[in-house]
């Protein structure tokens, strides 16, 4: 769900190659590829709002792209500081640029942005600026298209979007390795991947929650939202879903809508330290 974000385009670029999106009701902004690359919208708030804390925390957004998940997390959190992690520059650039606006002048000095891939192991991560054990949150919306998907001619939308074989186990083993102990994964992905997810998490992540995303009561799901929790032993937790829509189809759920606009967080249902 890459549209529906929670506001029109603010500005978009004389030559038509940018746009500067409202999320949250106008309270940031995003600064984000028109032509090309990823464009963020309502998955990216949601994802945001896996995260909930009462004071500082630090947060790492894997495959952050323009930034919009973890500019969602510093703006509804205001001790949180957040490290955008994104190995194309151009999409680096955006989040940059993001930072920079008169808007977004609140964030100013707790978002920063590193170019590094997500999949580097070992001595090769930490040079790239990915360091062991430092953060308490780390979020991810992983590529999800698989080989036999219709590919985009858009080479730098098809880079962001495209899975390879054993994804989500370098990405999660990263998450495992910059992650303090008993600091949370959460991430948004689509509902083929589960088995894929559960096995990356391994002995890595306990106390797995799964909820999956409906676009309306009666409709199959097309996103689930994963959360799980360093060194935990806990058993997977099915949670109850939720719905996009009420049933007109059209308005957002009044618990949607408060996620996708920075109102309020979907805490998991049992203790992290469970």
């Amino acid at each position: 769900m890459t549209t529906g974000s929670a506001g029109p385009a603010a500005e978009t670029a004389s030559d038509g190659s940018f746009t500067i999106d409202a999320f949250h009701r106008g309270g940031f902004h995003v600064v984000q590829p028109k032509g090309e690359g990823h464009r963020s919208g309502v998955d990216a708030m949601l994802l945001a709002s896996l995260v909930d804390a009462d004071g500082p925390v630090s947060v790492a957004d894997l495959g952050s792209g323009a930034g919009a998940a973890g500019l969602g997390v510093a703006a509804r959190l205001p001790q949180a500081r957040v490290l955008l992690v994104e190995k194309f520059a151009r999409m680096a650039q955006y989040a940059r640029r993001s930072l920079v606006l008169p808007d977004n002048a609140f964030l100013a000095g707790r978002v920063e942005v590193l170019e590094a891939d997500v999949t580097l192991a070992g001595r090769a991560r930490v040079a790239a600026g990915l360091l062991d054990e430092i953060h308490d949150h780390v979020i991810m919306n992983p590529p999800f298209n698989h080989g036999s998907d219709r590919r985009t001619p858009d080479v730098l939308k098809a880079e962001a979007h495209a899975m390879t074989q054993g994804l989500f186990e370098s990405w999660v083993r990263t998450a495992g390795a910059i992650m303090k102990p008993g600091g949370q994964l959460s991430l948004i992905a689509r509902p083929q991947s589960v088995a894929e997810i559960i096995d990356a998490c391994g002995r890595r992540f306990g106390g797995i929650e799964i909820t999956s995303l409906h676009p309306r009561p009666g409709a199959d799901a097309i996103r689930i939202l994963v959360t799980a929790i360093k060194g935990s032993r806990a058993r997977l937790t099915l949670r109850a879903p939720l719905f996009v829509h009420g049933e007109d189809g059209h308005s957002f759920a009044a618990e949607v809508d408060d996620l996708n606009n920075g109102r309020a967080a979907y805490r998991r249902s049992k203790p992290a330290q469970a």
